[in-house]
């Protein structure tokens, strides 16, 4: 399992080419006008994780299998999407397909490359989309809420309580907040919110697009950026498309020299995912042997049984147990022999709750 991320913003800010350089094929046509997206493209990356090229190299696994995220390239939104101005409504029903809005900002100055509003100002931007995201949320609850304010009042409870979870994201949107600022009161309200896939209630994670001098400790565009980001209790991350789609064009081995130079430890695909993970609450654990390490994906909090059905439904259904070790103790005692021997290793049952780098092994019966 992986995360799905919308890459979203107005024209001519770099998403396209953002998005050609982390999925490195030349998929989205970058070129300088708005509109040039007219269809979604998607990505597929591998999520690169030190620890899985650790564990094969002590298993002595054959084959290295990273876990997957995709990444949505969305085309440029302008102002009046919400009323279907320019590709609005394709946009808009773009994004409800996501898990998580990464939102490209224009953080550089450049004479060359036209700017949709005519000058540079990142928070403006970021504004204008939101805006337009909030006017079509809002637009939706205003018909929706007293709907089910009705139904409610004539005794449907599922209904009064959704009346319940949305007004409150009503009462937000006309705050001019967005939706996701919403605090649920219980698993009830949770499913019933998640089910209105609203905009505005998926998180955001801003990216600025800063030019290559700048990459390493952005600029004052960019810092006004992250003062937004922490406002919102959103995250935000320095990346120059510039520096990313010069690293595609190069031998692999030649790229960290290339990076040490400009100061940059490491890729902005790196970033983005760190944050993204973060984002959305996501962990990781792995499985090895002989034939493969492979590295999954599943939501921070998720019990042994729905780690396993990461793997497959099978797994789940007919789950018995949980055989495990921490990554660290992996490493430490050179593999599960050695983990074993030292009283690393544990069966652990339906209730455990799964660990970021734990090294998993499920019996189930089917």
């Amino acid at each position: 399992m992986g995360f799905k991320c919308g890459i979203v913003g107005l024209p001519n800010v770099g998403k396209s080419t953002l998005f050609n350089a982390l999925t490195e094929t030349q998929a989205a046509q970058a070129a300088n006008y708005p509109f040039c997206t007219i269809e979604p493209n998607v990505g597929n990356v591998a999520v690169p994780d030190p620890r899985l090229y650790e564990i094969a190299k002590i298993g002595g696994s054959a084959k290295i299998i990273e876990t997957q995220l995709a990444f949505v390239d969305i085309a440029g939104l302008v102002r009046g999407a919400s009323k279907g101005e320019g590709l609005g409504n394709q946009f808009l029903a773009n994004i409800r397909e996501v898990d998580a809005i990464v939102h490209v900002l224009r953080c550089f100055e450049d004479d060359d490359i036209t700017h949709v509003e005519g000058k540079i100002d990142p928070i403006a931007d970021a504004e204008t989309v939101e805006t337009e995201l909030m006017l079509s949320d809002l637009e939706s609850l205003e018909k929706r809420v007293p709907a089910l304010l009705k139904k409610g009042q004539q005794g449907d409870k599922e209904s009064k309580a959704a009346a319940a979870v949305l007004g409150q994201a009503l009462d937000l949107l006309r705050e001019g907040k967005p939706a996701r600022l919403t605090k649920p009161r219980d698993e009830e309200e949770e499913r019933l919110f998640a089910q209105a896939q609203l905009l505005t209630s998926k998180p955001v994670l801003y990216v600025c697009n800063v030019d290559e001098a700048s990459a390493a400790e952005g600029n004052a565009f960019s810092a006004r950026v992250f003062e937004k980001a922490k406002a919102e209790g959103a995250s935000a991350v320095i990346v120059s498309a510039a520096i990313e789609a010069e690293l595609v064009t190069m031998p692999v081995e030649e790229r960290g020299e290339y990076l040490e130079a400009l100061g940059l430890a490491e890729a902005g695909l790196a970033r983005i995912i760190r944050a993204g993970y973060a984002l959305l609450g996501l962990i990781t654990f792995f499985t090895v042997g002989p034939k493969e390490a492979r590295a999954w994906t599943v939501n921070k909090g998720s019990r042994a049984p729905q780690a396993a059905g990461a793997i497959h439904s099978d797994f789940e259904k007919g789950f018995i147990r949980a055989e495990t070790m921490a990554y660290a103790d992996y490493v430490k005692f050179g593999g599960e022999a050695g983990a074993k021997e030292a009283g690393k290793w544990r069966a652990e049952g339906k209730d455990y709750v799964t660990q970021d780098g734990d090294i998993m092994l499920f019996r189930f019966n089917v």
